[in-house]
């Protein structure tokens, strides 16, 4: 039984296993989506959330201490230059798994793993929901409106 276990190993020698995580969190930086098993996904959220928190404060101490966990210049400099600014406000939560039923080959139950702030289809959503309005006000509107009457022919 593994009680009190807060590492998923996934299977792997730690170093196997920081690599993975490094090169998943490297793609999901640069792609802003990617698909994996849930294991991987849920795994990956833990290791780069904190890395995302560590971008919003810009420092070249910040910069080396996610160097170290991502190990690729260029998903640094994306996640400092672009990631940071977008989520500056947002007090944690920067990734969504959604799971997405399972794979073909060995029936693994895969997720797509992305970052909350560069969904468009669900940001595109987000003005339409604030726009609301009822069959009942439109009618009102409509008995309110003035009817213009003919004018009477004087007799």
């Amino acid at each position: 039984m593994r009680h009190n276990k807060a590492v998923n190993h996934l299977g792997r020698q730690s170093g196997h296993r920081k690599a993975l995580l490094a090169n998943m969190a490297s793609s999901l930086i640069v792609n802003k989506r990617i698909t994996t098993t849930v294991a991987k996904a849920k795994a990956l959220k833990s290791y780069v959330e904190p890395l995302i928190t560590k971008s919003k404060e810009d420092t070249t101490h910040n910069r080396r201490v996610v160097f170290s966990y991502l190990k690729d210049k260029n998903a640094v400099s994306e996640l400092f230059r672009t990631i940071a600014p977008k989520v500056a406000d947002r007090p944690g939560g920067y990734t969504r798994v959604l799971h997405l039923g399972f794979r073909q080959g060995d029936a693994a139950d895969m997720a797509l793993i992305e970052l909350v702030d560069f969904n468009e289809a669900a940001l595109a959503s987000a003005p339409k929901a604030a726009k609301k309005s009822t069959r009942r006000s439109k009618a009102k509107k409509a008995e309110e409106a003035p009817v213009e009457e003919a004018p009477k022919a004087e007799e």
